[in-house]
């Protein structure tokens, strides 16, 4: 449990480590001495050692998730939140994408097998109550909780519910993991089976690591699987069942609105942790000058900031801050260098486009044009001022990093020469030797995802790319329109992007990968190849090892996992609600979390 030193303007979380009991000065001094996170526990989830050992994966849960309050009144009144984005309300597991996944999961409207730690990488039971698996990590074991009820009067959850919400995970087209839910819990040559209302059982076939099967199994994650119920489903329609939503979540979908609200109530009585108000509204206030002045005056208690509004916050009687260490990390993906085929046949991505300067017409890494695409992805690697984008937008609140999927503890597997110098005049050397000396033009497009400075953090990209003779096309859209043409691979460009701090860098792999439904731009034989060792191993070594051999291919070829920043995220409190210190839960900290926890002050 969380011990933090009370103050004025300011509570410190550690959220990915152990508690930094650390108490921050009122005024600036806030924003120019942040705390840096202390490293995390490792993962117990494996073996680090081989030999003969048996490739236990994640240890049996058998607790459960956490001691939480009892709500001691009925729940009454309505807690306000500003968002960056909503869109419409989807909840079905198969026709959901972001943000609506992450908002379900982070609200929560919806529940998932287990939940990350308040204050560690461990697994935590929820839904599922314990797991076991086979010595030879193949078969695993959930014991589903009992008299867990779903929301709007559909009854009892049981193994069939979970069994029918994974296969639509695994048959979505939209939800980035559906390929490896379908790998792992439908797999050709595995099975699952359902021997009592409460007992699933998972034969995958093959030994997987855990890695990829916790991410699917932990809330809050954009990635999880998360359970709802199949009687809805059969008596209302697909539909109804996404619009209206049946789940187990302590908050249940309301009135929404596209583009305005979304209106959550209160499920009294709940399983896990009723919450203190009796209306929860997500209020989407694209502009962070509104959502700040909703703040201000009182009609937002918490909201969704980027690092600049600090000040502003401070100024508020009564306010306070949460700082959350090492909660993102942000990555530039290049798009278009997808050299596999979307098909058995000979077509192509759609944008595979060999044209493109940071894009090679050979997967080869040993042709002229993929040099000449190396030498392109390099320039604009290094020409990014990296520590100046912390200092000067996260104020201070973060740190440069090398790779997408390695922030956090992994970062201290970098080779000693992997880091990107900030030189604008070796990148202008580097576009002169690959033939651009007048440069060229690029999309660049900031995936606004809820994370701090995000989209600062991208304009100061194009001005350094801008700098160095490109000719740069910035756009800022909603995450809901950037994401289907990621989906579909046919967007073009750069995107800056941020995502969660994983547990083990394998945990974002998927993609990616040709199967997966999401990409992130890049697909190559070398990444096919190496990210299926690390899926499949279930000795932490190995898998380790196969994680290493990506990052230095990555590093040197600059292609699908260039890294920009690992930040802190702070989150303001509202002088009418309690800090909820204790109960913020691992996993995506790029948003709000625990809100069923918060209290009125």
């Amino acid at each position: 449990m969380y011990n933090w030193l009370k103050h004025p303007k300011a509570i410190i979380l550690g959220p990915l480590a152990l508690l930094l009991a650390v108490i921050i000065a009122c005024g600036s001094s806030a924003t120019a001495t942040p705390v840096s996170a202390p490293p995390t526990a490792a993962p117990t989830a494996v073996p680090s050692g081989g030999g003969s050992a048996s490739p236990t994966a994640v240890p049996a849960a058998t607790v459960t998730p956490t001691e939480t309050p009892s709500a001691m009144t009925k729940p009454a009144g309505t807690l306000n939140v500003g968002q960056k984005e909503l869109g419409p309300y989807f909840g079905s597991p198969k026709l959901s994408g972001n943000p609506q996944i992450f908002v379900n999961n982070a609200a929560p409207v919806t529940e998932s097998l287990g939940m990350a730690a308040f204050d560690s990488n461990e697994v935590l039971p929820m839904l599922a109550e314990s797991w076991d698996i086979s010595p030879d990590g193949r078969v695993w074991t959930y014991n589903i909780r009992k008299g867990v009820q779903f929301n709007k009067g559909f009854g009892e959850m049981t193994a069939e519910d979970v069994s029918f919400s994974f296969d639509q995970v695994a048959n979505s087209e939209k939800h980035a993991r559906a390929s490896v839910a379908k790998e792992i819990f439908f797999a050709e040559n595995g099975s699952q089976t359902i021997p009592d209302p409460y007992t699933w059982v998972v034969d995958s076939g093959i030994p997987f690591s855990d890695i990829p099967i916790t991410e699917l199994l932990t809330t809050p994650r954009s990635v999880t699987a998360w359970i709802v119920s199949k009687k809805q489903y059969d008596e209302d329609g697909e539909e109804e069942a996404n619009r209206n939503t049946a789940a187990t979540g302590p908050w249940e979908i309301g009135e929404w609105k596209t583009g305005e609200f979304w209106e959550l109530n209160a499920v009294e009585d709940h399983w896990r942790q009723t919450p203190a108000f009796a209306k929860m509204i997500e209020w989407e206030i694209p502009e962070e000058s509104a959502r700040v002045a909703g703040f201000k005056t009182g009609n937002l208690d918490t909201f969704v900031m980027a690092l600049d509004s600090i000040a502003e916050v401070e100024s508020v009687d009564g306010a306070l801050l949460m700082q959350v260490p090492n909660a993102a990390q942000s990555g530039l993906n290049f798009y278009g260098a997808t050299y596999l085929n979307a098909t058995d046949s000979d077509e192509r991505w759609p944008n595979f486009d060999p044209s493109l300067p940071w894009v090679s017409d050979s997967a080869d890494e040993e042709s002229d044009s993929w040099q000449k695409a190396v030498k392109v992805r390099k320039a604009l690697s290094i020409a990014i001022d990296r520590q100046a984008i912390v200092d000067e937008l996260l104020l201070g609140f973060g740190h440069p990093n090398v790779l997408q999927g390695w922030g956090g503890p992994d970062e201290a597997r970098y080779e000693n020469d992997m880091v990107w110098d900030y030189d604008p005049e070796a990148a202008r050397a580097l576009l002169v030797e690959a033939g651009y000396p007048n440069g060229f033009d690029i999309t660049l497009t900031a995936a606004i995802r809820g994370a701090p400075s995000e989209v600062e953090a991208c304009e100061a990209i194009a001005q350094y790319w801008d700098d160095i003779g490109l000719n740069v096309n910035l756009q800022n859209l909603p995450y809901g329109t950037l994401r289907p043409q990621l989906v579909a691979r046919t967007y073009q460009g750069a995107t800056c992007h941020s995502v969660p701090i994983r547990s083990a860098p394998t945990q974002g792999f998927a993609s990616f990968t040709n199967a997966s439904p999401f990409s992130y731009g890049a697909e190559h034989p070398f990444l096919e190849e190496y990210i299926a060792k690390a899926q499949s191993s279930v000795l932490r070594k190995d898998r380790e090892a196969a994680e290493d051999a990506l990052a230095r291919w990555n590093f040197d070829n600059v292609f699908a996992m260039t890294g920009i920043y690992v930040n802190d995220n702070v989150w303001p409190v509202g002088p009418k609600i309690k800090p909820w210190d204790g109960f913020v839960k691992q996993g995506d900290l790029r948003q709000i979390n625990g809100y069923e926890y918060i209290q009125p002050r």
